[in-house]
């Protein structure tokens, strides 16, 4: 038995990283997952080595900030799968740190248009098929910048990552009437592309990690065992609530 047996799962930013071990722990955990991304080699080649696993998952392209792109993803996890239970909103970029006074209006909008409005678009299309299908459980993947440890973090990032929290508890509150529930991830400093890239030099990342009080870079498979909580049944009480997981860096 599977924690997500004969669920249907649509997963954002599933080509790497994160996203690809989410596709393929919850299609081993049962469910049948359609998962999007913008880089269609490395989905491609994700999809692949789930159906090998014999686990069940359809690649497509998705652009979150697109609204087009969002329409075609539940409707081929509702074509292909009969329905849609649960939704994680894990795509998200990056950007070089500047202040707030040197960041252009450019680069904030870019940063918005992936992080937070990609947010609002997957929910809003997944809400009325989950509504259809009974209810479901939508896991939106945010950051501790959008709690705290503001001195340090990229003005942009911070914001679209607040933004996320919020939304996640309206989304909570305003459609448990639904049988949804909504939650929101808050990792920490996590051993993946996207942080290395963020911090290449050695010592800002040793600075980083001065923070934290564990001492360490969190792994992928730590946070995505609790995204699989959430979107199970065993959350079934679980809903609104902020989940960190940062090695205790809030905490200072």
């Amino acid at each position: 038995m599977g924690k997500l047996d004969g669920k249907v799962a649509l997963i954002s930013g599933g080509a790497r990283g994160q996203g690809a071990v989410e596709a393929a722990v919850f299609a081993r955990e049962g469910a049948k997952v359609v998962f999007g991304d913008v880089r269609d080699d490395e989905g491609g080649k994700v999809e692949a080595a789930i159906r090998a696993e014999s686990g069940h998952a359809v690649y497509l392209h998705l652009d979150v900030s697109n609204e087009a792109d969002w329409q075609r993803a539940v409707r081929t996890a509702v074509e292909r799968y009969g329905k849609l239970d649960v939704l994680i909103n894990n795509a998200g970029i990056v950007i070089p740190r500047v202040p707030i006074d040197e960041r252009t209006a450019e680069e904030w909008d870019r940063v918005m248009a992936v992080n937070a409005k990609g947010v609002f678009l997957g929910t809003k299309h997944a809400i009325p098929a989950m509504r259809r299908a009974g209810g479901g459980s939508i896991v939106n993947i945010s950051s501790v910048a959008g709690i705290g440890q503001s001195l340090h973090q990229e003005p942009a990032y911070a914001a679209s990552k607040g933004a996320v929290r919020i939304f996640t508890k309206v989304t909570a509150a305003q459609h448990a009437k639904d049988h949804i529930r909504c939650n929101s991830v808050h990792p920490g400093p996590i051993d993946t592309e996207m942080v290395h890239s963020a911090m290449s030099d050695p010592e800002v990342l040793r600075r980083r990690l001065q923070r934290v009080p564990l001492g360490r870079l969190g792994t992928v498979e730590e946070v995505v065992s609790l995204v699989l909580f959430l979107a199970s049944d065993d959350a079934s009480y679980v809903t609104g609530s902020e989940m960190v997981v940062d090695g205790g860096a809030l905490a200072q």
